[in-house]
């Protein structure tokens, strides 16, 4: 072996990051590090975007994050503002918050998951493979957030529970915003592709439960995810 090769073994794998993270990334260590300080309104969003050399999109996704993590707050026809030096303990998604997000979602998920593969139709098992298929593929962070949003929710129509499906409805937004998050700290969207296709499978088998199984799994990962973002953040 040469030196070179020698090197190159030594070095740690090159971890990409979207641009929406790195802008999160920019503007939370500008507030934790006292750059911004609470009080300080930010600058627009197109502001924000030309300064970055992003679109405005990417602005508003990393400025959600920070919302959700109780950074800053947004003020509708005043803009936003930072509302603290530190992100709080819990994640604020909408009207609710991450822990009582998860505190709830294995009640309905997991026995949905299961009924799911004992009463799914074709059709619906079809939509099932359709979005999943479109979430491997898809690498805007916006849209994959919206496809795994209707999967939770398609899952739930496919148990044939009524209550199961207008409950994963009334939480979709939270839950979108809870996904968001997650993959903006902690970059795992392709994690839950495959904790995804896992489910699809069971349910696609029919095995009630192991697809109630993979679901709960799933979703311990992404409480362990959120775990891991108080954590980081209470220290």
């Amino acid at each position: 072996m040469n030196l070179s090769d020698s090197w190159t073994a030594g070095q740690s794998q090159i971890v990409r990051v979207s641009a929406a993270e790195a802008v999160f990334k920019a503007i939370r260590a500008a507030i934790e590090g006292g750059e911004l300080a609470i009080g300080t309104k930010l600058s627009s969003e197109t502001a924000l975007a030309q300064q970055y050399g992003v679109s405005r999109s990417v602005v508003r996704e990393a400025l959600r994050s920070c919302m959700a993590l109780g950074l800053t707050s947004t003020q509708t026809g005043k803009g936003t503002f930072v509302v603290a030096s530190r992100a709080t303990g819990d994640l604020v998604l909408g009207q609710y918050s991450a822990r009582s997000l998860m505190e709830a979602r294995p009640h309905i998920e997991v026995p949905a998951a299961e009924l799911a593969a004992l009463r799914r139709t074709d059709d619906q098992l079809e939509q099932l493979r359709g979005i999943v298929d479109a979430m491997v593929h898809e690498d805007d962070p916006e849209i994959w957030v919206s496809l795994d949003a209707s999967f939770h929710a398609a899952v739930a129509r496919a148990s044939g529970n009524g209550v199961f499906e207008q409950v994963v409805n009334d939480i979709r937004d939270a839950m979108a915003k809870q996904s968001e998050t997650i993959n903006l700290i902690t970059g795992r969207q392709r994690q839950s592709d495959d904790e995804h296709l896992l489910i699809l499978d069971a349910i696609a088998h029919g095995f009630t439960t192991e697809a109630g199984h993979a679901m709960a799994v799933h979703l311990s990962a992404v409480d362990d995810a959120l775990t891991m973002i108080r954590g980081e953040s209470t220290s």
